[in-house]
């Protein structure tokens, strides 16, 4: 059965209630079928999820024409990072960012979460914990050396060594500085980059994801940057894995599988706890599977649950009838509504500019 979308504007960030009841799972899937004009991308940036996301979803199908009738699995379930949930947590390898806004007085504790572009290898971005100590509006970028030196050798070009603010700036027009040095998480002047690994170590945002969240988040609010390629949720009882594809450059001696049992460990400690009849019998087919295949949804490990696919087959179908973004979206600049569609986004006032950063 289809049902059909409103053709106007841009879906709302994903955020979510914080869940009360143990759950670690938020979101669902759905499933859209597109217009001819619109491709993979346009339709993960409406639902806010990232290249890799949006493939990983869809093996086989194409990035830029999806096909007369394809039917577009959209990825926006997440399994939530581990405890404790406060700050900012960046998850590399998930390339996924979630915001955990302090609750306000009487009010249900939400997570708003971003798809991000992380580092190219040889530009980890460092992992721990620190702290957002500074926000940019309209930077400048002063290009490092290293980089200079490393975009000459491989296209043969010299990159300027200032870029002003505007649209064709690769910080984009806002930038949030961490307490890691030349570590930002910012917007991008390259958002078909978004899931993908592009950057020198910072972390990339959709332009209108950094406009939501820059002018919301405070300055001294923590931020852990991990990396988790399993991650394990829980939800009415019934346990689920993502599995995303290790980066490697994070020294890890222990196999994926082996990383995978860790990331479940306490799922196999809390059920050793509960009586025979209520013991999980987990699917170990399926988590061998799981440990080397990527995927961005949660599957069930559990013996008699069904398998994700069945779960998808068994969604209604909306049409997506969107207009595409375009090749001109893809600069700093936030994308073209119609008059009044824009969702509530507040313009950041501050700021300093022209940071340093990779």
């Amino acid at each position: 059965m289809l049902s059909l979308l409103a053709c106007s504007g841009v879906a709302a960030a994903s955020t979510f209630p914080l869940p009360d009841d143990g759950s670690t799972i938020v979101g669902e899937i759905r499933v859209v079928t597109p217009t001819p004009d619109n491709t993979l991308l346009d339709i993960a940036r409406h639902f806010d999820v990232g290249y890799d996301e949006i493939t990983n979803a869809n093996p086989g199908m194409s990035v830029w024409t999806p096909g007369q009738g394809a039917q577009v699995v959209v990825p926006t379930r997440y399994i939530l990072p581990p405890k404790p949930w406060k700050g900012i947590i960046v998850n590399i390898s998930q390339r996924r960012m979630y915001y955990f806004p302090p609750a306000r007085k009487g009010q249900r504790a939400e997570v708003v979460t971003y798809p991000i572009g992380i580092a190219r290898e040889g530009w980890s971005t460092p992992l721990g914990e620190t702290k957002l100590i500074a926000k940019y509006k309209d930077p400048a970028w002063f290009v490092p050396k290293s980089i200079r030196e490393e975009h000459r050798q491989e296209s043969g070009e010299e990159l300027p060594e200032y870029f002003p603010p505007g649209p064709d700036n690769p910080m984009g027009m806002l930038a949030l500085k961490t307490g890691f040095p030349s570590i930002f998480i910012h917007a991008t002047n390259r958002p078909w980059g978004i899931g993908l690994r592009v950057s020198h170590g910072c972390l990339h945002l959709y332009p209108e994801d950094a406009a939501e969240i820059f002018p919301n988040i405070p300055v001294g609010t923590p931020i852990r940057f991990i990396d988790e390629p399993f991650v394990v949720g829980v939800e009415k009882n019934r346990w689920y894995v993502a599995s995303y594809q290790p980066v490697t450059e994070y020294p890890v001696l222990l196999s994926n599988f082996t990383r995978l049992m860790a990331a479940l460990m306490p799922a196999l400690n809390q059920t050793q706890n509960l009586r025979p009849s209520e013991r999980v019998d987990f699917d170990w087919d399926r988590l061998r599977w799981l440990a080397e295949n990527w995927v961005s949804l949660p599957h069930p490990v559990q013996l008699g649950m069904p398998p994700v696919a069945d779960t998808i087959a068994a969604l209604p179908v909306e049409r997506y009838e969107y207009e595409p973004y375009g090749v001109d979206a893809n600069t700093a600049a936030l994308p073209e509504y119609e008059p009044g569609k824009l969702p509530s986004r507040g313009v950041p006032e501050p700021a300093t500019n022209s940071p340093e950063v990779k």
